[in-house]
Formats: C-alpha cells, structure tokens, sequence
C-alpha cells in the first residue's frame, strides 16, 4: 500500500469508529440485547412456578432438621 492509502484506510477507520464505537460488535451486541429482551419477557410457564412453589414450602421444612 501507498501513503494515498493508508490515508484513506485511516479516514474510513476513523470515520467508522466514531460512528459506531463498537464496530463490528455491535451487531452481535444488538442481536444479545434483542435476544435477552425476549428471554425475559417470556412469562415463567406453570409447572415450572409449581416446582418452585414447592421448592420454597420445602425450604422451612429442611432448616427446621
């Protein structure tokens, strides 16, 4: 490579830096977010809150022992 471009390599480096800080991460991190923000706001199903339920009434009972 010439000097002409590297100069413009860094131009458009610099530029795509300022413009999206996390460069090429940023649509993995997109993707994440989307992907949390959809885990959490599935509704917890019923036999799972069961099992908890009795999970917690079992939990006095075994300190108690």
């Amino acid at each position: 490579m010439n000097k002409k471009d590297d100069q413009v390599s860094g131009a458009t480096q610099q530029r795509t830096s300022t413009a999206d800080p996390l460069g090429t991460n940023s649509e993995i991190a997109r993707k994440l977010k989307q992907y949390y923000d959809e885990l959490v706001a599935d509704e917890v199903p019923d036999r799972f809150a069961d099992l908890l339920s009795q999970l917690e009434k079992a939990e006095p009972a075994r300190k108690k022992d």
